[in-house]
């Protein structure tokens, strides 16, 4: 539905200025916005007006003026008439900018979209006022859907009903044409669709009346020579070579054909504006007249437009405006064309499209619920082809990037939680380095040397932890006797290896050759196209020239030491998903949540970090080595052992905390997150990420691109609509946040692309197809 917006104009003069009232409404409802302002005082402005119509009239094009006036010849004075134009817009547009009349226009562009067909109506009595170039107004301009009427202050509706034709009813008079060609006029109006067009060609007074008072007309056509006087308030059309006519001397005629229905009368002939103000004066509808004598040529052309847009089935407004523009094609030889046609409107009565001026099956009476079913079946189809083309995108995988940030970017935002604390990490920093180094301790292969590691491991032992895991590359013989024998005895030690990838060339790292096979466990991560770390490898099936013997996670090793004593062993489902206690961890599919057409192989899940500052208690080893330690921070815990350094090869991989180098997490990190996600879902029920089905995700998406079909459904301005979209996709957001916290990854940005998707779409078409859904008239 467009808006309908009213300039009204109070007393004043050009010397005084003038106080103005604008009032913004949806079309058939009232005005919901009015505010007041002034235009300043610009006595200047009639003469800027009378310097351009003289250099216009002095072109000599062959008007539709009176045969005796008209001029044969074409003085060449285009280029003044051009200058005149350029400086009355200039002079006009500043008018308008004036400081008084700011707030209606501020009020003007917050209300209206410049995607609406808006209809201005503009109301004054003063003839000079309505003269002016409203359409070359800048405001105007940035709305190509608005198009100005002139109205007068004073009007009624009329109330009679009216009865509609099979077809549209045309009388076309064909007036005086000396020197004129109205051959093109007839011929253009026969080409109608859907209408009866009768000829009146150089009609008598009498014959004219007849036919206005003896049928039911819808538009009266009149082509031809006409004039105003030079008040312009009457004007006077030329029958034949003898007579002419005003439009008083045919009043009660016109004011019958105009209870009988009359919706629109067109004046394809000179200097119209006369005319239109004793037809208002009769409450006519709707008018179109030119403001100027209007060359013969521009009114074949304008009329030939007009009817093309108008009954091809664009609104009044809509029709005059791209007729007028494209009049701006003959300017070179007549110039201002696109300034002569106006409309004049009864501000009480709606215009009619063209279907809408004659009696169709369908039209006849508007059914609402027609409209709303079709409406709705609208929506629904254009919501399902949306997700359609919205999910074929996502199983392209053209999606998945956007998919996978905005994963990253919620699983930041999740609120904190508490340290994990059946964990305790020793950290191996740049300090702790730098201190073996100092004391002469060998650093070859490792990052701790053996006399360190021995004492760590006879410390940690006198505390009885109840797992530790040596997050670090041993892949040679140890030489110290005590440690080989702390290595080899030490049983809840897990030591790492890392398995071979012959598809990208890998060979892997072999385990510590101290440590037993069934205290090994794979360190290796899965990596996303980012390199970042969002999925957590459980098991995997090694190749068979692997170096790593390991089937099982460092992690779920280290985890199963921990749950053993509670009587929880890994064991496997009939689906080969891993299952401790009564938690099943679902191995991921190559198409899961965002994810398409991943390597699923192996048993892998999603990796819920735990959300929080530090994973766990962390200390130094040199601190720990060198301090007293509280038992309690060690006793029936899991102590991981890793590199935190930066200096000397990094272990830092990328997360969705940070994928930048400087913001990577330490790889001894990563392992603390995957065995608490492990031990907090046995023991503590903490959600793993879960991902719905395919159809439940179509679904989900196509729901919310029903969402998107309702809110455009309602038809709202721009700027609310741009409010309502805002407001529901932030919903859609928290919701799809709330559900990530609660371990569902639900698609966040399919949905919000099918939403916006079918907005667009929906408004698209509630522009271009009018659905009326309001009374007859």
């Amino acid at each position: 539905m467009g808006k309908l917006v009213v300039l009204k104009f109070g007393e004043g003069s050009f010397e005084q200025g003038f106080a103005v009232t604008l009032e913004i409404g949806e079309e058939h409802e009232r005005a919901t916005t009015e505010i007041t302002g002034k235009l300043p005082s610009f006595p200047e402005m009639p003469l800027y007006y009378s310097h351009w119509q003289s250099s216009y009239r002095q072109i000599g094009n062959r008007y539709r003026l009176h045969a005796d006036k008209m001029q044969v010849t074409n003085v060449s004075m285009i280029q003044d008439c051009e200058n005149a134009s350029h400086i009355l817009r200039a002079r006009f547009n500043t008018w308008l900018r004036a400081e008084e009349f700011r707030p209606l226009r501020e009020k003007w562009l917050e209300r209206l979209s410049s995607t609406e067909e808006v209809r201005v109506i503009l109301q004054t009595e003063n003839s000079q006022l309505q003269l002016l170039p409203w359409h070359l107004w800048d405001l105007l301009e940035r709305y190509p859907k608005a198009e100005i009427a002139l109205s007068s202050p004073s009007y009624d509706r009329i109330h009679k009903p009216r009865t509609l034709n099979q077809l549209v009813n045309i009388l076309a008079i064909v007036g005086n044409s000396q020197g004129i060609d109205t051959q093109a006029d007839q011929a253009l109006l026969q080409q109608c669709t859907n209408a009866e067009v009768s000829f009146l060609v150089e009609p008598q007074r009498k014959e004219l009346t007849e036919h206005l008072w003896g049928k039911n007309w819808d538009i009266l056509f009149f082509a031809g020579h006409s004039s105003s006087n030079k008040n312009g308030e009457s004007g006077r059309i030329y029958l034949n070579k003898t007579d002419s006519l005003t439009i008083g001397e045919l009043k009660y005629a016109l004011r019958k054909a105009i209870e009988n229905g009359l919706q629109l009368a067109i004046f394809n002939s000179c200097d119209g504006l006369g005319l239109a103000r004793e037809l208002a004066d009769l409450q006519i509808p709707q008018m179109i007249v030119m403001r100027e004598p209007v060359p013969d040529q521009v009114a074949k052309e304008f009329l030939k437009y007009f009817l093309e847009g108008f009954a091809g089935g664009e609104s009044l407004y809509q029709s005059v405006r791209q007729a007028r523009e494209r009049l701006q094609g003959l300017e070179d030889q007549f110039p201002c064309a696109t300034w002569l046609p106006m409309i004049c409107q009864n501000p009480a009565q709606i215009p009619p499209t063209w279907d809408e001026l004659r009696s169709t099956k369908t039209k006849d009476i508007p059914n609402l619920a027609l409209s709303t079913r079709h409406r709705l079946t609208t929506t629904l189809l254009s919501s399902l082809a949306i997700t359609a083309l919205v999910c074929g995108a996502r199983l392209l995988g053209l999606l998945e990037n956007s998919e996978i940030q905005t994963f990253d970017l919620m699983m930041r935002s999740r609120p904190g939680e508490e340290l994990d604390s059946r964990l305790l990490i020793i950290t191996i920093d740049d300090d702790d380095l730098a201190i073996q180094r100092q004391n002469n301790e060998s650093l070859i292969g490792a990052s701790i040397s053996e006399k360190s590691l021995n004492k760590l491991l006879a410390k940690l032992n006198q505390y009885q932890p109840r797992a530790i895991g040596l997050d670090i590359y041993r892949d040679f013989k140890a030489k110290q006797p005590d440690l080989i024998t702390r290595l080899q005895k030490t049983q809840n030690l897990i030591g790492v290896c890392k398995g071979s990838d012959g598809t990208v060339n890998i060979p892997g790292n072999q385990p510590p050759p101290e440590i037993p096979t069934t205290n090994l466990g794979f360190s290796d991560f899965i990596h996303d196209r980012d390199g970042a770390i969002r999925r957590h490898l459980l098991f995997m099936n090694q190749e068979a020239t692997s170096l790593c013997p390991a089937p099982f996670a460092f992690s779920l090793q280290l985890a199963s030491l921990y749950l053993h004593p509670s009587g929880i062993q890994p064991k496997f489902t009939p689906e080969g998903n891993l299952q401790l206690g009564k938690t099943i961890f679902p191995n991921l599919k190559s198409r899961t949540g965002g994810y398409q057409n991943i390597d699923a192989n192996g048993g892998q899940i999603l990796l819920n970090y735990r959300s929080s500052k530090q994973i766990a208690e962390q200390v130094k080893l040199t601190q720990f080595l060198s301090s007293p330690i509280n038992p309690s921070a060690i006793k029936d815990r899991i102590v991981l052992i890793g590199v935190t350094a930066k200096g000397d090869s990094p272990d830092t991989w990328p997360t969705p905390y940070g994928v930048p180098l400087d913001e990577q997490m330490p790889g001894v990190l990563v392992q603390a997150h995957m065995v608490s996600q492990i031990l907090s879902a046995v023991q503590d029920g903490r959600p793993l990420l879960r991902v719905w089905s395919l159809w439940a995700e179509v679904a989900w998406i196509w729901g919310w691109s029903l969402v998107g079909g309702v809110l455009a459904w309602r038809k709202l301005s721009f700027p609310w609509l741009a409010l309502a979209v805002s407001i529901t996709s932030s919903v859609l957001y928290v919701v799809c946040f709330g559900l990530l916290i609660s371990g569902a990854w639900v698609p966040f940005v399919p949905s919000a692309l099918s939403l916006l998707a079918t907005v667009s779409l929906m408004s698209i078409y509630n522009s271009t197809t009018k659905v009326r859904v309001a009374s007859g008239e």
